[in-house]
């Protein structure tokens, strides 16, 4: 189990209940036809089957993988860790294991709601026979409520016709037919099966948090290799450069997408799901709309696909996932996008093809980045191409190409397509789309050679996939608003480059380089060189450069292998400053205002509304430390141009400065890692995508459910609110104290304990559930109880002074099979909002009785892992075996809830007695309910609980509560006997019949005291005592039994499975005194050879009849016959018949005149 705990992911209560919550969601559509479970069969159990194999992976996070080599260390053999069983139903899950792959699934499964686990114990696992035949009998049991069974038979790109009659062929399906330990016939005779493949594909392509992280860590990294592969082909040689094809370019994108297709088995016909590589003009519109990349050109090359035939002056390439979502287009230049700067202020530079074609390239972007912002906040594909048309406008502006806007924007086209997690476009106004990746793109097409040429440039393309987040928020007055959230996935694709393809500007950017050298250079002295500095432009969509610096006393030069030499002279700078952090561990910062003069020479993409640059120097690097001995001393003494080095605070630099520099040092750490460590991915991730971090916590909560977050609540869900503090709580509220468990738990006896020994807590009221009802938690009642216990105190406190006035605390009770959310989700739906508001929950403690958890093997009492839920329950009270050192039934309970409720707080108390001051701190804490951890735990498990609207599914097996009540005493003895005899008729699943809990109040014949009775079968435990008078809820207004028979002072509650209240009053009227029988009348022929030989004894001596004597012996007649019994013995036994029934007809008659009364007959 260590081995697989530190090689997997656990995933986390919201991931683990919102996939399996997803996977319900078929079996609650309406249709009349829908499913009323999924039966997932693993192993060779289902001879292998591949789509139940994908159904138990997407529910257990990959946990069944083949490529997975976790359980291959474990040392059980294939058979044993596949030997799984699951059937999903609306509201619970049954799953079927063994003792060995038990622990392996724990961490995966405990979260879900109403779980029922069939499973040995280890020791009933040894005996293979015996295991094999629970399994069948386990899988019957699991069915036995359904009529119609979904089968996931196929696995995504596998797509097979569904066969019933194969299924029938599965093993454990086959078993179901056997005689007496089957289900009685055959499987799909008695069952109508139904492929439910689709619907399950549709929920494995929606994203998640899981399926996020791996998109990030796996998909995205291979995406990203592909675009680093083609970036390889072009860095080369000039001659070579020129002679490279569309061909060459596009293969790593090729193969890539195509061997992907061939083992995805789907096909994707549509362009827009295509790679491509296109140079210069043959980016016409009708080549990009083709299609048919996958039929390479050879023919096009850099160096003639220019205007007039010269060489190319920008390219297109497209690079799309073939078994995922991601995709996204570029446009890159041949050639510079800018001119240099060398000293001449009066000489502009001369617009070039690759100058215009970058400007509408870059207005393009920001048009993209405009129209993906404007969906993620609208959800509207009409407004988001109104706002990409309007900021491309603007843009096109910006850099004064307004006469040619009218032209370029009748060849613009906007688009966005959600795209599933197998890189299939579905449509965008489906219901699910909001869990799809979107890909938004531009594309202006046909550009015309607007500098005079004559022909067309070739066409300009951006695209990104973006994935939205959209959290549904009520405000305080009742309306509900969008929190939304968006994350481009494909940002750290460079947005912007350019390779030098002329010789004329390889010879410029060297005579540049040479001519800052000279001595009468226009930027000063040279003062030092270094690599590894990072030039950051204010332009949000841009990345920064690495390349090289060269520092002169009037302004430096940043060469870059792309995009040539970048030169920033003091003649155009309005300021510069530097930030250091004052430590050596942060980055360097040097911070360029620069004039508007510069942009010009500046390329593209570091042109800002703020005309802002910032160079970073990493510590630690070989510039960082010359920078310091070389330049910063001279840089901040006044030169020439007036401008000197002025050293700021964080507290000097702007919102925008201050982003930058995030940005450097999160790269700064990512990149740097103590030797002999490799980089850590997801740091490097997060450097490239800064609001990553962010976006995942938005989604976190956006992925779980449609369900509306309360605002004051969005802050602690969002993890933007301090966690390590609880809230404090308001004094004149009334704290909840709320102990629950099953029956028997002993939480009555540790309420007892509360009250009589911690009165300091404040003034006590308690609630106990109401027992002569058939539900273990009564709403209603509950939320009357309140609603009478807020107006007590209200007409208490007015009574008093402040001075003596004490806190008012409520302590709930409730034992049975209650849910605890449904307690909760009372409170928050009381009519009273004034009531509501009076009363805060301070913490949930459940009691746990080990000998009370399990109704056979570890099949659980329904409801008891989930009275143990994280984000409901802060403490778990174990009541018995804790007085042995790691009792094994203990330790198994709480590895259990461990993994359910990693937060709970153990507590030992054996017989609900605590010993240590602190645990009852815990129990009767005012704000640990309402701490943040478990505020976001419970969002993230019970959507909608604030609202009530979360439904805590039904009690199975469905657990009976029969309150019999009866106005006579019972016998003690009879009565003991009678509870302690039910646990050897205790009968296994399903269970029926079987009585596990009896609790009430009764008299016994011997004393006139009440006595509380409470009788655990399982235990075999029956406690008697007293009853202690103490408050008690308000009369109920339903009609009770109790209401129409004051007299019943006595009443019992039997709970268990499938009991009749008729079979319950039979079995308790044996424990009361039994009616007095009739006696028959005697007969001659029914005397014993005892009574006969008492009456001989008794009349052997009488007078003889003549003819008779006695020789002291026997009776000897006239004839000398002889004989034992006296002459006249017939008299004489006629007499004592006689006798005898005049005895019984005078008991018979008095009998008669007594008075006698059933135990459920009502007292006069």
């Amino acid at each position: 189990m260590k081995v697989l705990r530190e090689k997997r992911k656990i995933p986390d209560l919201g991931q683990s209940c919102g996939r399996l919550r997803w996977v319900q969601s078929i079996l609650t559509q309406s249709s009349k036809s829908q499913p009323d479970g999924i039966l997932c069969i693993l192993g060779i159990d289902s001879r292998y089957n591949e789509g139940c194999r994908e159904l138990a992976n997407y529910l257990l996070f990959g946990l069944y993988n083949q490529n997975s080599s976790d359980f291959e260390k474990t040392g059980f053999s294939e058979e044993v860790l596949d030997d799984i069983i699951i059937l999903i139903k609306s509201d619970s899950v049954h799953l079927y294991c063994n003792p060995v792959n038990y622990r392996y699934l724990l961490p995966y499964v405990a979260h879900w709601r109403n779980l029922h686990f069939h499973c040995m114990t280890e020791n009933e696992y040894e005996d293979e026979e015996a295991a094999e035949e629970f399994k069948i009998a386990s899988f019957v049991d699991m069915v036995r409520d359904c009529s119609r069974i979904g089968i996931p038979y196929s696995s995504q790109g596998h797509l097979q016709i569904f066969d019933m009659f194969v299924v029938e062929k599965w093993p454990i399906v086959q078993a179901f037919a056997l005689e007496g330990i089957g289900g009685d016939g055959f499987f799909t005779m008695k069952y109508e099966l139904q492929d439910v493949s689709l619907n399950l594909w549709n929920v494995y392509s929606k994203m998640d948090p899981m399926s996020l992280d791996n998109l990030l860590s796996e998909d995205l990294v291979t995406f990203e290799h592909q675009w680093t592969s083609f970036f390889a082909n072009f860095d080369t040689e000039i001659p070579f450069l020129l002679e490279l094809s569309e061909s060459q370019a596009g293969e790593p994108f090729r193969s890539y997408f195509s061997h992907g297709m061939i083992s995805s088995h789907i096909t994707e016909n549509s362009p827009n799901r295509q790679p491509f590589v296109l140079f210069g003009n043959h980016s016409t519109r009708e080549n990009l709309n083709a299609g048919n990349f996958n039929f390479p050109s050879e023919g096009h090359l850099v160096r003639s696909t220019g205007p007039g035939g010269s060489f190319a002056k920008h390219m297109v390439a497209q690079c799309v996932s073939p078994k995922g979502p991601l995709a996204c287009s570029r446009t890159y230049f041949f050639g510079a996008t800018h001119i240099p700067y060398l000293g001449d202020d009066n000489k502009l530079p001369k617009k070039t093809e690759q100058m215009l074609l970058s400007q509408v390239y870059a207005a393009v972007v920001e048009a993209v980045l405009a129209g993906i912002a404007c969906y993620a906040k609208t959800s509207s594909l009409t407004k988001a191409k109104e706002v990409a048309e309007q900021t491309l406008g603007s843009g096109l502006d910006s850099y004064e190409l307004m006469q040619f806007k009218a032209a370029l924007r009748s060849k613009m086209a906007f688009h966005i397509h959600a795209v599933n997690n197998q890189g299939r476009i579905v449509p965008l106004d489906s219901e699910d789309s909001l869990y799809f990746v979107k890909t938004a793109c531009m594309t202006v097409y046909d550009i015309p050679d607007l500098l005079g040429g004559k022909g067309c440039l070739g066409s300009v393309v951006f695209s990104e996939s973006f994935l939205t987040s959209q959290i549904l928020v009520k405000e305080k007055d009742g309306t509900v608003t969008t929190e939304t959230s968006s994350i481009v996935l494909t940002a750290a694709i460079p947005r912007f480059c350019s390779w030098l393809v002329e010789d004329n500007e390889v010879k410029l950017s060297e005579k540049t380089q040479q001519a800052v050298r000279e001595d009468e250079c226009f930027l000063g002295n040279f003062l030092t060189e270094g690599d590894g500095a990072y030039l950051y432009p204010s332009n949000p969509q841009s990345w920064p450069e690495e390349g090289k610096v060269h520092f002169f006393s009037s302004g430096l030069l940043f060469f870059h292998r792309h995009h040539g030499s970048i030169i920033i002279s003091k003649n155009h700078m309005n300021s510069i400053s530097f930030y250091d952090g004052d430590s050596t561990s942060v980055v360097a910062a040097l911070l360029i205002d620069f004039r508007s003069s510069l942009l010009p020479h500046l390329p593209i993409h570091f042109h800002g509304s703020s005309n802002f640059l910032m160079i970073a120097l990493f510590p630690r690097s070989k510039i960082y430390q010359t920078f310091y001995s070389e330049v910063f001393s001279p840089w901040q003494q006044q030169a020439k141009s007036g401008l000197s080095l002025k050293v700021v605070q964080e507290d000097g630099l702007s919102v925008e400065q201050r982003r930058l520099h995030c940005k450097a040092q999160k790269l700064f750490s990512a990149l740097s890692h103590p030797a002999g460590e490799k980089r850590s991915p997801p740091k490097l991730l997060s450097a490239k995508l800064p609001e990553l971090d962010w976006f995942l916590q938005h989604f976190a909560v956006s992925s779980i459910s449609r369900e509306p977050v309360m605002r004051t609540h969005l802050p602690v869900l969002l993890q933007q609110a301090d966690t390590s503090s609880s809230p404090r709580m308001e004094n004149d509220k009334v704290i909840i104290s709320i102990v629950t468990g099953l029956p028997g738990c002993h939480a009555s006896e540790l309420c007892a304990f509360l009250v009589t020994l911690h009165k300091e807590y404040g003034r006590w009221m308690v609630y106990r559930q109401l027992m002569d009802s058939s539900e273990c938690f009564h709403a209603a009642h509950f939320q009357r109880y309140l609603s009478s216990a807020l107006e007590a105190q209200q007409n208490r406190s007015a009574r008093q002074s402040a001075y003596t006035r004490k806190k008012t605390r409520l302590l709930v009770v409730l034992q049975g099979y209650t849910d605890v959310i449904d307690v909760v989700q009372a409170l928050q739906t009381h009519p009273d909002s004034n009531v509501k508001s009076s009363f805060a929950i301070g913490a949930i403690t459940v009691c746990v009785e080990p000998l009370s958890c399990y109704m056979e093997h570890r099949f659980l009492f329904p409801k008891c892992l989930d009275q143990c839920s994280q984000g409901l329950v802060s403490n778990v009270v174990f009541t018995s075996h804790t007085t042995e050192q790691r009792h094994p039934l203990l330790v198994q309970l709480q590895s259990l809830i461990r993994a359910a409720n990693p937060t709970a707080a153990f507590i030992l108390a054996e017989n609900g007695i605590i010993t240590r001051n602190e645990d009852i701190e815990l129990i009767l804490s005012e704000n640990s309910f309402s701490s943040p951890q478990m505020l976001r735990a419970r969002y993230l498990k019970y959507p909608g609980w604030y609202e009530g609207k979360f439904d805590s599914g039904s009690v199975f097996p469905l657990m009976v509560q029969i309150c019999v009540w009866f106005g006579r005493p019972l016998e003690k003895t009879r009565f003991v006997a009678k509870c302690k005899a039910i646990q050897s008729s205790i009968k296994p699943s399903p269970f029926s019949g079987n009585i596990y809990h009896i609790l009430g109040k009764v008299k016994f014949s011997d004393s006139e005291r009440t006595m509380e009775v409470c009788h655990n079968t399982l235990a075999n435990s029956l406690s008697i005592v007293p009853v202690l008078e103490g408050p008690t809820p308000p009369p109920d207004s339903r009609s009770t039994p109790q209401d129409n028979s004051g007299q019943q002072e006595c009443y019992l509650v039997f709970i268990g499975c499938s009991l009749k209240e008729e079979s319950v009053k039979d079995w308790l009227r044996q424990s009361a005194k039994q009616k007095p029988q009739r006696k028959a009348l005697k007969t001659r022929g029914m005397l014993t050879q005892q009574e006969i030989r008492t009456i001989h004894v008794k009349r052997h001596l009488d007078p003889l009849p003549a003819g008779y004597f006695y020789n002291g012996t026997q009776f000897v007649n006239f004839f000398g016959d002889k004989t034992d019994f006296h002459p006249l013995m017939d008299q004489f036994m006629n007499d004592y018949v006689e006798e005898a029934n005049r005895e019984i007809e005078k008991y018979n008659r008095e009998l008669e005149q007594q008075e006698y009364h059933d135990l459920f007959e009502q007292k006069p």
